[in-house]
């Protein structure tokens, strides 16, 4: 019995300090994101609708028309309503559209996995806890319809999650947008790696996944 509460214990630890990455990913964290994003990450940011558009369209060309439809509102460039999301705990689970090269599939939804949202300062941070590619850094304040995240991606086994601006390969920029009751979701236009776009839905760990 102590040993069973043992492992619990440690697993809940490892898992806080998984967590406990995210602060440490920005150097100098400012309410305005324009202060902190690199200037291939703010060119992104200002093209995320053309490529969301793009990577739809590639999707459909692929054979994958239904697949999209069949996702609604998730990918729906224009579905975002306004509104934070509140801290806690998060299923998520990503979508790629859009091959980013020959060879590549042109959409792949992957399973839920775990991410969590907690204040740092002013600020939020982010982390996806569990899956082979997790993004971790902080939520912004944006404009009236969507927060600004900027972050670092840790790939497979590694402990720790490298500061933003040192890699540009590993550094993340989207939106979160709201898009339905207790929905949000995580855009982030051509990311480095596999795809187009990637688009991540949000939904509270305590709200039955669809």
């Amino acid at each position: 019995m102590h040993f069973a509460l043992l492992i619990v214990a440690l697993l809940t630890l490892s898992g806080c300090a998984e967590f406990q990455q995210a602060p440490g990913v920005i150097a100098q964290p400012s309410r305005d994101w324009r202060a902190v994003a690199t200037e291939s990450d703010r060119l992104r940011l200002r093209e995320w609708r053309s490529a969301f558009v793009d990577a739809l369209r590639s999707a459909r060309a692929g054979g994958h028309s239904a697949d999209v439809a069949r996702e609604g509102v998730l990918l729906d460039p224009d579905a975002a309503l306004g509104g934070p999301i509140p801290d806690g705990a998060y299923r998520c689970r990503v979508i790629k559209v859009g091959a980013k090269s020959t060879g590549l599939l042109d959409f792949v939804s992957y399973p839920y996995f775990d991410c969590r949202i907690g204040q740092q300062g002013v600020l939020q941070h982010f982390a996806k806890l569990t899956g082979s590619q997790r993004q971790v850094g902080l939520i912004f304040p944006g404009d009236p319809l969507r927060q600004v995240f900027l972050g670092t991606l840790v790939l497979g086994d590694e402990a720790r999650a490298i500061q933003y601006g040192l890699d540009t390969e590993r550094d993340v920029a989207g939106f979160v947008e709201r898009i339905g009751p207790n929905r949000w979701r995580l855009i982030m236009p051509r990311p480095h790696f596999e795809s187009q776009m990637d688009v991540m839905e949000l939904v509270p760990s305590s709200q039955e996944a669809r």
